[in-house]
């Protein structure tokens, strides 16, 4: 069964940044996941923009860029001059009055353009965006924060965006508290791909290969 890992860069360790995008690389991560925080559409600073440079510039696979700051479409061309053809940017449509203009934006530049769904957020108050966007992000703990636990009323919430992928033609990705036990029940089901951070892949003193090659051998 194949389903895409994502490393949560801001979970990297940052004493050597070069190496561990090459580690993740070796070990065959399908792509780089950069947060962005402002301390304002959620209460933390994380990534700047020069890290997510850096990692463009160093990185061979792709970049997918979660965008978790207040009226993104003021800065997106900072973002969008930043990435590679093929990259994708996702926004939170709270975090903007006209999160199409945003999305449009984002499509023009030659990037695949996503949304992030935090829990709180339904899926009927995003539904006219599920047909301008590539990927959805959703959210399984409340943005800003890595180590949190999954919230299980999210569950239902993804069950209704899978039963609308196929006709909405986009692809659905989880984004916190990641494990094994919850990749081997969503997988299955039709989530496309996992954002790894600390529940799985960072600071568990073993290669990244290994344990990337753990979770695909997951038994289904």
């Amino acid at each position: 069964m194949y389903f895409e890992l994502m490393a949560s860069m801001m979970c990297a360790n940052y004493a050597n940044l070069e190496k561990e995008i090459k580690e993740l690389e070796d070990g065959s991560i399908d792509s780089f996941h950069i947060d962005i925080m402002d301390g304002r559409y959620v209460p933390n600073y994380a990534m700047s923009l020069n890290d997510l440079k850096y990692i463009a510039s160093v990185a061979k696979k792709p970049l997918d860029v979660h965008l978790m700051v207040e009226h993104p479409n003021n800065t997106i061309a900072l973002f969008t001059n930043a990435l590679r053809t093929g990259d994708t940017i996702y926004i939170h449509p709270e975090a903007e009055y006209h999160p199409a203009a945003t999305l449009q934006k984002i499509i023009a530049a030659g990037l695949v353009p996503g949304i992030a769904i935090n829990p709180g957020t339904s899926v009927e108050t995003v539904m006219e965006m599920l047909r301008i966007v590539k990927k959805v992000l959703v959210m399984t703990v409340n943005p800003g924060n890595a180590g949190q636990m999954f919230m299980p009323y999210v569950g239902k919430k993804i069950t209704k965006l899978l039963a609308l992928k196929d006709e909405m033609q986009f692809e659905l990705y989880w984004d916190g508290a990641c494990t094994a036990d919850k990749i081997l029940e969503y997988a299955p089901k039709g989530v496309d791909g996992f954002v790894l951070g600390t529940s799985l892949l960072f600071g568990k003193g073993k290669p990244y290969g290994e344990i990337l090659q753990e979770i695909r051998d997951l038994r289904f």
